[in-house]
């Protein structure tokens, strides 16, 4: 009975979707809740029946590694996956080509002169111009904010400008990551650094894209770890003489041929609607990439695996997409939204996992106030493994070109705990994950995936 009061509400507004008006809402209860509890008892059991997911993830990640874009190892993993989705039996399986940007990491090493020698562990951060072939010698500047540069602008010229901002959220401090190199090179910087944006660090640094503007000079850009960020920060403040010779050997390839990776689980009734699911198949150069977003993408791919197992096959299409070049360009998400233009009005909804497949709890939803009730009541099904809570507000960076068309959107949200601890660093590896919560992820996918797929009609706009 508790259940049936928290849920009336949504329960409602899919009665009048359905035109069964209010005074139907207990065949509405009957219909969302008893018709498709069943098979969303029998999803859920499937998913957590062993760590299929796991282990494929596991095989993916070992195999190839890391899947940077424009890298062999990108391109041989996308065939293993195709390869892999024509044996599990998916309909349509295909790479679409997408013109990626390539940039290459290079040799790369930073090193503390005075007021003592020692190796500072570094990344040069994504699309960075590398310095010159003997590298740069230079004081630094220690600043905790782009206030604070501005303010000590004077003492910056000749520099390399060092950002020590703490991490407060990632939204907030990324913004260090993107436009330092801009302020900087502003203030006259020979070469800019950042503290690595987490909350945690073990010596680890973090890569990730940066950003130059066309009217300032174009100087690297690199991170270093939390420890030697506040150890420089120190060290300032003491009034001691910091140098450091910084080199990077990065550069910027012509653009190359990657693929978005597709696969189908056809629809009965009206296969050409589109429920589509997934992740990012590329990851940065270091590591494994299984947290981000390895584990999202097979995730995804479970999902209409597990349905074509189990036999069940709804009404709409669910598509599973692997979109390439998340990291450094997006090239993915846009040229998915440009080839399927004609078809984004029959996209009934997207979903996307890449946060980490931890243990999920729900997902964010942004679409209209009937579509957000409809979805609401479809979460009541994933209250055995508490992962339905829908809350405003969600999607992602690979379905939000298609969002801004129109397209509802999901993103999965999962336990955020840990993730900014291993993101962007070589320690994003399998180990970091567990295979019970991969599993929910999957049944939580799949669960809002077929019956959103699967309803009478689709979610209103």
């Amino acid at each position: 009975m508790t259940m049936f009061r928290r849920t009336n509400a949504p329960l409602l507004a899919v009665a009048s979707m359905l035109g069964l008006g209010v005074p139907a809402v207990a065949h509405a209860q009957a219909l969302d809740l008893e018709d498709y509890r069943p098979v969303a008892d029998r999803i859920i059991d499937a998913a957590l029946a062993d760590s299929a997911s796991y282990e494929r993830l596991t095989e993916l990640v070992d195999r190839f590694g890391h899947r940077f874009t424009g890298s062999e190892s990108l391109e041989r993993a996308i065939d293993w996956i195709l390869g892999e989705m024509r044996r599990d039996g998916l309909d349509n399986v295909r790479g679409e080509d997408v013109l990626v940007p390539v940039w290459v990491r290079g040799e790369e090493s930073a090193e503390l002169l005075e007021p003592r020698r020692v190796d500072l562990p570094m990344l040069g951060l994504g699309r960075s111009v590398g310095t010159p072939p003997g590298g740069v010698t230079a004081e630094v500047l220690v600043v905790s904010s782009f206030d604070e540069l501005e303010a000590r602008a004077t003492e910056a010229r000749g520099k390399i400008v060092l950002f020590n901002v703490p991490f407060t959220s990632y939204g907030r401090t990324v913004r260090y990551r993107s436009g330092g190199a801009v302020a900087a090179a502003r203030a006259g910087a020979v070469a800019s650094l950042i503290r690595s944006v987490t909350p945690y660090s073990q010596l680890t640094p973090h890569t990730g894209a940066m950003r130059y503007a066309d009217t300032v000079r174009r100087i690297p850009h690199a991170a270093i770890t939390v420890e030697d960020a506040e150890m420089l920060h120190r060290m300032q403040r003491r009034g001691e003489r910091i140098v450091v010779h910084l080199t990077m050997a990065a550069d910027t390839l012509p653009d190359a041929v990657s693929r978005n990776v597709i696969g189908e689980l056809r629809g009965t009734e009206q296969p050409d609607e589109i429920v589509v699911i997934g992740g990012h198949i590329d990851s940065w150069d270091v590591g494994q990439g299984a947290m981000d977003d390895g584990g999202g993408v097979v995730a995804a791919w479970e999902v209409i695996r597990l349905l074509h197992d189990l036999g069940l096959r709804p009404r709409r299409t669910i598509r599973v997409v692997g979109w390439t070049n998340e990291e450094n360009g997006l090239r993915g998400g846009l040229a998915y939204r440009d080839r399927h233009r004609d078809e984004l009005e029959r996209h009934v909804l997207a979903i996307e996992s890449d946060a980490g497949v931890f243990k999920p709890s729900g997902f964010g939803f942004r679409g209209s106030d009937a579509a957000f009730e409809i979805v609401t009541a479809i979460g009541s099904l994933l209250d055995r493994i508490e992962s339905g809570e829908i809350r405003r507000g969600g999607g992602g960076a690979d379905i939000g070109p298609i969002m801004r068309e129109g397209v509802p959107g999901m993103g999965l949200r999962v336990d955020g705990t840990r993730y900014f601890w291993y993101h962007h660093t070589a320690a994003d590896t399998i180990d970091k994950l567990d295979p019970r919560e991969m599993a929910l992820c999957v049944a939580t996918m799949a669960v809002m995936a077929y019956v959103v797929a699967d309803l009478p009609d689709p979610l209103p706009r």
